[in-house]
């Protein structure tokens, strides 16, 4: 007997041979002369298999109906079956489908939604500005140590009692411009030019005016070419940027500067961006900052201000490796830069600013201090400790009717005070000043040996 699936495949034709080569009877799928098991074996070839219990009930509701056509009854039903089954299937599944399709979809939109609002709170979290700090300008005036900065009487007694070295920033800086000197001179032979300063002047205030004067005249002092473009206070952003772009075109010109403050309407990142970086003796440039950060790369303009720090430091004798090391201020034109300078000395740093709660503690600590806040006599001779020593770079006017010009210039340190502790002290004037516009003059001077290809000077 062939196996019920392979009789299951037979075409209806052959199957109706095959029943009654069994013993049916054409036409009508009865038996003639078999048994029992005739009509269930009959019934197996005759009828399609169930498939699952919903077929199977299918099935049940649906009684069998004799035909009148030339094919068999069970065959008949078969073909019937089978495309009834096809149909069931289709009606039965589609809605369970649907709906598994409907959920998972929904889950799926549930999950990306708040995988959607994670990635959200995650963006809002790197990118918001709480991460770089609030934009506050440090305020060094206090209300409640107004009183106390003003400085004590002078006396002769102070001048008895002094044990700190004075650092002498006029003869380190006179040395520094010979030098300057005859390396211009030798320039000048070699290739017949001579290093170009341009200064851009904003405004009227009298102490820029007072600065840029000085750096003219060091310029002239050393045989480097100066040219300054004078700019009134309620000129454009616009007007700023062509004056430094034309210096920035000019061969000759080896150096530009813009002299600060700026007047507040301006922007004064988008004027100093416009300095080209290959003649930004000032170091203010973002390049120039962050190759100074990185101890592995060399910028090639560090301020000149935090390279006059060092200088006198470094002609002083002083020992940077190790020695902790307090600046008072965190501007871009001392602080920062000073900052990062003395790390690549190997000194431990501490900045203090306008909101640090504990300043004299910090600065009792240290080895070293570095005021650059730019307020008269912040320092006290209290905060310092016994054999520190000081750099004062602050340059503030204070009235003074028995001076010439009505006022006279005092740092940030009360220098009557400190004089009696620290073991070096800067004065003011005559210290940090000097040396600052001799390091100019060297940035402008390196400048022209790259341009020229005279050597390869480090900053």
């Amino acid at each position: 007997m062939a196996p019920v699936d392979d009789v299951r495949r037979l075409e209806p034709g052959r199957a109706e041979v095959a029943a009654k080569g069994r013993g049916g009877e054409p036409g009508t799928g009865r038996k003639v002369a078999r048994g029992g098991m005739a009509k269930q074996r009959n019934a197996a070839l005759t009828s399609p298999r169930p498939k699952g219990p919903k077929v199977h009930q299918y099935l049940l509701g649906r009684p069998r109906a004799a035909t009148a056509s030339g094919q068999s009854a069970s065959t008949e039903m078969g073909g019937a079956a089978v495309a009834s089954l096809a149909a069931t299937r289709r009606r039965s599944t589609l809605p369970v489908s649907s709906l598994l399709h409907r959920a998972a979809r929904g889950l799926h939109e549930a999950t990306a939604a708040a995988e959607e609002d994670k990635a959200r709170t995650r963006r809002r979290r790197s990118s918001s500005t709480r991460l770089l700090g609030p934009d506050i300008s440090d305020t060094w005036d206090p209300a409640p140590r107004a009183a106390a900065r003003e400085p004590p009487p002078r006396s002769s007694a102070v001048d008895c009692e002094s044990t700190a070295t004075i650092i002498d920033g006029k003869s380190i800086a006179e040395d520094i411009r010979l030098q300057i000197s005859e390396e211009v001179r030798q320039m000048k032979n070699a290739v017949g030019h001579v290093p170009g300063l341009a200064v851009v002047l904003v405004g009227d205030r009298k102490d820029s005016q007072s600065y840029v004067r000085f750096k003219v005249k060091g310029c002239e002092e050393v045989g480097i070419k100066s040219l300054l473009a004078e700019l009134p206070g309620n000129c454009t952003e616009d007007e700023v940027v062509d004056s430094v772009s034309r210096f920035n075109e000019d061969p000759s010109v080896h150096g530009v500067l813009v002299q600060l403050p700026l007047p507040q309407h301006m922007d004064e990142e988008k004027i100093l961006n416009a300095i080209s970086l290959d003649k930004d003796v000032d170091g203010f440039h973002p390049l120039n900052v962050g190759n100074l950060a990185l101890r592995s790369r060399k910028p090639l303009f560090v301020s000149c201000a935090a390279k006059a720090c060092l200088e006198l430091l470094l002609q002083s004798g002083i020992d940077l490796m190790g020695k902790h090391v307090t600046i008072i201020g965190r501007s871009k034109v001392v602080g920062l830069p000073t900052s990062l300078l003395l790390q690549r000395h190997h000194a431990t740093v501490s900045v203090i600013h306008a909101f640090t709660s504990n300043p004299e503690e910090i600065t009792r600590e240290s080895d070293i201090v570095i005021s650059a806040a730019g307020v008269a006599n912040l320092v006290r001779g209290s905060w310092l400790k016994q054999g520190a020593v000081v750099i004062d770079v602050g340059t503030n006017p204070v009235e003074d009717p028995a001076s010439d010009y009505g006022y006279r210039l005092t740092g940030d340190v009360c220098f009557e005070e400190a004089v009696t502790v620290a073991s070096a002290i800067t004065p003011v004037p005559g210290g940090v000043g000097p040396v600052t516009i001799a390091m100019l003059l060297a940035n402008t001077l390196d400048s022209a040996k790259r341009v020229y290809g005279l050597s390869d000077p480090t900053p």
